[in-house]
């Protein structure tokens, strides 16, 4: 029968149980089954506390919702325990209700409220009722009664938040639904995919295993074969009685090897910037003076100066080389593997300084390496001999026989370690493989910092680098990197040269005076385009770098029976013409080429920095050169730069690219040049077909006037005997007092020269046929490295760096058969070039060209020391060709001068002032 049970509250604060009969007392077990049954009370957990009770709780979105009537009813259906049915009591309404939260169930069927939240939900307005009702007793009806009324108020007061707390459980019941759902159908997606799978991956795995088991079986039955059996036991009594005891090499082996091999690297780097000399037909030459000036001559020399006269160029670059060979072994921790990288290392430095020394007689420097970075290893190899890739044949097979020897030496030698440690855990962590393992990166480290920091502070004055070096008899040649190399070894020139400087900060450089400069020269621009009617853009401008083109006739000793270049001299004579005093001999081309394009001039600049095209304009932001322009006056698709090689050569693809040329054709990538043809057995382009080309990709007779950048390629080294009917051979050449090995070179290269006069003749008839006015800068780079007789002659040094150059204007120009006065045209450099162009045209100038024409008036030409052979100081020339001294210059000069550092300071290594002022503008 249904059983009643009430929870009543005593006068103690406690709630007892009571039932409808008095046998109605409820055992433990049924009367906490009853009560804790939560199923729809609102109960998610009763919890066992620590006191043996057991406690209600609400999950939180259940709080409040409880009804804090002081009595609850429960009904229920029971069975007697005798298996009679029990009276059933009268039916209350089916609802469950959960006592409040923190409500206590004893073991002895009651239950305390005392710490329940029941008083703390009545109302505000309820409690002084409550005071009141505290001292009267309390009975079960009247409990009864402030129950439902608590129930009916708290009902009314909380419906709206029992709604929303509806709502929200809705809404979690959905997304859980939903939830459900979704994991449903991924679990049944997941079962399907691998009830797929698993047929294949079972066969795969089944094949394996099939795989496996069979070469296992294979492997027992090959080993179990007595043969091999035999070789097993063999290697087995190699590896117990004679790897595992062979012997550790001695440190005093180590020693003597580094030693060697230190001293080899020194002879070797040594011996690549030694030449064999040359002598003339019928000069007597005792064989003491002949043995002094061999190679082996001068290598001892270099060596036994050391006692001889005290120098200690040749200690200096030991120790220098051995610290280097030194941080390999360190970092590496192999000596024989650090020997062999080392050894590798300085072969290839050596024959690489070899064959650029005898090509174009300077020696490898860091900008090199840039070159090669920059995807020129094809073109150097292009430029080598047969005689070049015999030596390169020998040291790639010495190479490998030293590859194999430290090989088999690493073997060979039980010491794994120069200083051995280990990694494995059992040893790990002892004092012993701690200090071994710290000594060995702290060496290593500390090596690496060595070499950097000596590095880095030898061109540095007052540094420990420069000082430790000085004291070992370095006495640098920056202007000459030959003779830097020849004095003091390639490594330290190398050295010298890796950290770039651009050149040292002028005096009274700053914004304000930068400033007032712009300002000075803008007026000397006013006082020029006074008397100037035309502007720069009103022709087309093509300015052709003729690679190593220059009058042979000019060398002491050099002549022919007929004129190498007839046409060019006529030209020269007839318009605005002269010679260019170049700062290279034998290669520079990319320099030339910056001055001319910027009017910045390398003698300017610190003699650390060697190309302007590596070193210095790709960490530029800014490079004002004279193309712009025209991009300025007719837009940015009027500069066009072609060369007749590969476009990443000097780093021109990229460089041409911040200096504003949209269009650059090359031998390689796009745009291309399509029509390139050499002349016999030539290996570059001729200047025919090179200019050719040019003529079909500018503008002339349409569209707006243009810059043309172009660089020819048709007379660069070697010089081998490339031409059939060849009239400057043999009695064609009546040369006298050069060697027999100087007369191919020079035969082929007037040879090339006469091929190079025919075609800049067509070109310009070309030129002189179209309707639009064209203008043509036309200068030889430089001299090739040819001539060895002469270059023996110190006073020979500025000859070798004078090349030929003119300025012509086609019938269509206003200044067609312009010639400006041969004094101050005579002599230039090619910085000076656009200001020449303005002045033969005509055209009105801006700031910077009127500083140009100023600078170029007082000092006609200005190169690097170098154009002098041995001096230290920049080249300077007056009109006549005519060295000037520093200490003769004149106030004016010196001012000029100084003005011309404050600008190139400022574009190229200081704040760049003058972006933010005309000076570069162009009056129109």
């Amino acid at each position: 029968m249904p059983v009643r049970l009430c929870l009543v509250q005593d006068e103690q604060g406690q709630r007892q149980y009571t039932g409808d009969t008095p046998n109605d007392t409820p055992d433990n077990a049924s009367l906490f089954a009853q009560l804790l049954d939560t199923d729809g009370i609102g109960y998610d957990t009763v919890i066992p506390g620590d006191d043996g009770l057991i406690h209600t709780h609400h999950t939180p979105a259940q709080q409040g919702t409880s009804p804090t009537n002081s009595e609850t009813e429960i009904e229920q259906d029971t069975v007697d325990t005798n298996g009679k049915n029990s009276k059933t009591a009268p039916k209350q309404p089916a609802t469950k209700t959960a006592p409040p939260i923190g409500a206590v169930f004893r073991p002895d069927g009651s239950v305390d409220f005392t710490n329940s939240s029941a008083d703390s939900n009545k109302t505000t307005g309820d409690s002084e009722d409550d005071s009141e009702e505290k001292d009267e007793p309390s009975t079960s009806a009247d409990s009864s009664q402030r129950s439902n009324e608590t129930a009916d108020g708290t009902k009314a007061a909380g419906g709206s938040g029992f709604q929303a707390r509806h709502a929200f459980a809705r809404v979690a019941a959905l997304l859980g639904k939903a939830w459900n759902t979704v994991r449903s159908a991924v679990s049944t997606a997941w079962a399907a995919v691998v009830s797929f799978f698993a047929p294949v991956f079972g066969a795969i795995a089944h094949g394996w295993r099939t795989f496996v088991s069979t070469i296992v079986r294979g492997w027992h039955a090959f080993t179990s074969l007595k043969a091999v059996q035999v070789v097993f036991s063999a290697c087995k009594f190699f590896k117990t009685r004679i790897w595992d005891k062979r012997m550790r090499f001695s440190f005093a082996f180590y020693t003597i090897v580094f030693i060697v091999v230190t001293a080899a690297s020194v002879i070797g780097l040594q011996w690549s910037v030694y030449t064999e000399p040359t002598y003339a037909k019928g000069q007597v030459v005792d064989d003491q003076t002949k043995a002094l000036n061999s190679v082996a001559g001068q290598l001892t020399s270099f060596v036994s100066q050391i006692w001889l006269h005290q120098s200690y160029q040749a200690w200096l670059n030991f120790i220098v080389l051995s610290v280097l060979y030194l941080t390999i072994i360190l970092v590496i921790n192999r000596f024989w593997v650090a020997t062999a990288v080392f050894g590798t290392l300085m072969t290839v430095f050596a024959i690489a300084d070899k064959i650029k020394v005898e090509l174009r007689n300077e020696p490898i420097i860091p900008a090199d390496l840039q070159f090669i970075t920059g995807g020129n290893g094809d073109s150097i190899m292009s430029f080598t001999t047969k005689k070049d890739m015999i030596l390169i044949n020998s040291a790639v097979t010495g190479v490998i026989w030293l590859i194999v020897v430290c090989v088999v030496l690493q073997f060979l030698d039980r010491r794994r370690g120069l200083i051995p440690y280990t990694w494995k855990r059992s040893a790990f962590v002892s004092a012993k493989n701690i200090t071994a393992m710290v000594c060995r990166w702290a060496t290593a480290i500390l090596s690496v910092v060595l070499c950097v920091s000596f590095t880095w502070g030898l061109p540095v004055a007052g540094s420990w680098a420069k000082n430790f070096a000085t004291g070992l008899s370095d006495a640098p040649q920056l202007w000459d990197a030959m003779g830097d190399a020849t004095a003091n070894g390639p490594t330290m020139n190398f050295l010298r040269l890796a950290h770039v400087k651009i050149m040292d900060k002028p005096n009274e450089y700053s914004k304000e005076n930068m400033e007032a400069l712009a300002k000075k020269y803008a007026g000397e621009a006013e006082t020029i385009n006074q008397t100037r009617t035309a502007n720069l853009t009103d022709n087309t401008v093509i300015m052709v770098l003729s690679e190593s083109f220059s009058d042979p006739t000019r060398v002491p000793g050099v002549s022919f029976a007929e004129d190498p270049m007839p046409q060019i001299r006529a030209i020269k004579s007839a318009t605005t013409s002269g010679l260019m005093l170049s700062p290279g001999y034998g290669g520079g081309t990319a320099n030339i080429e910056y001055q001319a394009l910027t009017g910045l001039n390398m003698a300017n600049y610190d003699s650390s920095l060697s190309i302007a095209y590596q070193q210095l304009v790709p960490k530029l932001k800014w490079t004002p050169t004279f193309n712009q322009i025209w991009n300025q006056a007719n837009g940015k698709s009027s500069s066009v730069a072609f060369h007749a090689y590969s476009r990443t050569m000097y780093l021109r693809d990229s460089n041409y690219k911040k200096f504003g040329f949209t269009k650059f054709y090359a031998t390689d990538g796009k745009p291309r040049l399509s029509n390139l043809t050499p002349i016999d057995s030539g290996l570059y382009a001729s200047d025919s077909s090179f200019y050719s080309d040019i003529l079909a990709n500018i503008n002339t007779d349409e569209g707006s006037n243009q810059f043309v950048q172009s660089v020819t390629m048709q007379n660069h080294l070697p010089y081998n005997d490339w031409y059939q009917n060849n009239q400057f051979k043999d009695s064609g050449d009546t040369s006298s007092d050069i060697s027999d090995d100087e007369k191919t070179n020079i035969e082929t290269y007037a040879k090339g020269v006469n091929y190079t006069d025919q075609a800049t003749a067509d070109f310009l008839n070309q030129l002189n046929q179209t309707n639009r006015p064209i203008t043509v800068i036309f200068y030889g780079d430089h001299l090739p490295g040819i001539y060895s007789t002469a270059s023996e002659d110190k006073h020979n040094q500025v000859t070798l760096h004078e090349t030929d150059y003119f300025i012509w204007s086609n019938a269509a120009s206003a200044s067609a058969n312009t010639k400006l006065d041969d004094t101050t045209s005579d002599y230039t450099s090619s910085n000076y070039f656009m200001a020449q162009v303005a002045q033969h045209l005509n055209a009105k100038v801006s700031p910077y060209l009127a500083f140009l024409t100023e600078m170029h008036a007082a000092i006609p030409a200005i190169s690097v020391p170098a154009s002098a052979g041995d001096a230290s100081k920049p080249v300077y020339l007056d009109a006549d060709g005519n060295r000037i001294q520093p200490k003769d210059l004149t106030t004016q000069q010196k001012e000029l001068l100084h003005d011309y550092q404050l600008i190139q300071y400022d574009l190229t290594a200081g704040k760049q002032y003058l972006k933010d002022t005309s000076f570069m503008a162009t009056a129109k």
